[in-house]
């Protein structure tokens, strides 16, 4: 909503490292394993295209949407995650999505990360049982406490709030509500922004 609102390009960066979990899985390949899903970075052919404004990672020319949100993804996701090569990977090739223009990009490391240098960033977070509800409702199975604790205490890109970071608690709020409130935050810094030029 806030991409389209903007008229930037999406990028759902979860949806990279699930693609990853699930070309893995396919391949046979052990997700416990750090050398073995490294060895998959250096082998699968993939691409970026931007379709109807979002960011797609392909590979081998084949975009697996359906496939990437099963349960069996899902608990593979975490494991391939904590992988530092994996997060070296996944930076570069986020940073790389600035060829399709101006982006909203949505993830877990993004202000601290991915781009750290960005001068909006929003932190947004709810009640543990809210988060379990909304995944429920997309048909995703997770333990997000556990997957919280993980990504909290991970070597590589640890889960924490950026540095400079508007956080957003949407607990009870709708996807329209909290779109709302960041592009008013938006909205604000651009007129601040544009009031000191001018008066500079």
């Amino acid at each position: 909503m806030v991409a389209q609102a903007l008229g930037y390009v999406y990028v759902d960066t979860g949806a990279m490292y699930r693609t990853l979990a699930w070309h893995c899985l396919k391949q046979g390949v052990d997700v416990h394993n750090p050398r073995a899903v490294a060895t998959v970075l250096r082998r699968w052919r993939t691409r970026l295209e931007c379709v109807e404004g979002q960011v797609r990672l392909l590979v081998d020319g084949y975009h697996p949407a359906r496939e990437i949100r099963t349960a069996e993804t899902s608990a593979a996701v975490p494991h391939v995650a904590a992988v530092p090569k994996v997060r070296e990977w996944m930076k570069k090739t986020q940073r790389a999505c600035t060829q399709f223009g101006n982006l909203v990009m949505e993830g877990r490391d993004i202000g601290t990360n991915v781009f750290p240098e960005t001068d909006y960033k929003f932190y947004l977070d709810a009640s543990l049982a809210e988060r379990t509800r909304r995944r429920a409702a997309e048909g995703v199975e997770e333990d997000l406490a556990r997957r919280d604790e993980r990504d909290s205490q991970r070597a590589a890109a640890p889960l924490m709030i950026p540095l400079g970071a508007m956080v957003v608690n949407n607990s009870g709020q709708t996807a329209a509500e909290t779109s709302a409130a960041i592009l008013a935050e938006i909205q604000r810094r651009l007129g601040v922004r544009t009031a000191g030029a001018e008066g500079g």
